[in-house]
């Protein structure tokens, strides 16, 4: 389904003209494939959504660290690239759950699991990111996690 939508998009940007998006979609659609490639590899299946949404939040990531360096060295154009193609993939990704609605997912998640203490923090965070992958920042959601655990111990 995802993939599917990249192509659309990469078609729409191209009758549009809009060179940003265009180069944004075939950066994520070269970043797909190497996986896809890895996977095949390996003898796994396809890349799923769900590591698709994975791959995007990490190329996010990767363009914000990136925006950070370029700000510190003085070079704003720059950091305004990486800023720009991290709206293009962010269009991808389904809506961010807010701090309240990870919080509260935490807590489900440490009831389902049985969480009794920091040593349960991988089971937790395992079971957020089969259910939740793709909305939660899991930066964020693993200290509020540990923070839960600790206040159980």
């Amino acid at each position: 389904m995802l993939r599917a939508r990249l192509t659309t998009e990469m078609k729409e940007a191209m009758k549009a003209g809009d060179k940003d998006k265009l180069a944004t979609v075939r950066m994520i659609q070269a970043a797909l494939k190497d996986k896809d490639i890895e996977a095949r590899g390996l003898g796994k299946e396809p890349t799923s959504d769900e590591e698709i949404l994975s791959l995007l939040q990490k190329m996010i990531k990767q363009r914000n660290e990136s925006a950070t360096v370029y700000e510190q060295g003085g070079r704003p154009e720059l950091a305004a690239t990486e800023r720009a193609e991290i709206a293009i993939i962010e269009g991808f990704l389904p809506k961010q759950m807010d701090e309240s609605e990870t919080k509260a997912a935490v807590e489900a998640a440490i009831l389902e699991t049985g969480a009794a203490g920091p040593k349960d923090m991988g089971k937790v965070i395992s079971a957020l990111k089969g259910a939740f992958a793709g909305r939660m920042d899991f930066g964020k959601a693993s200290g509020l996690v540990k923070a839960a655990l600790a206040a159980k111990a």
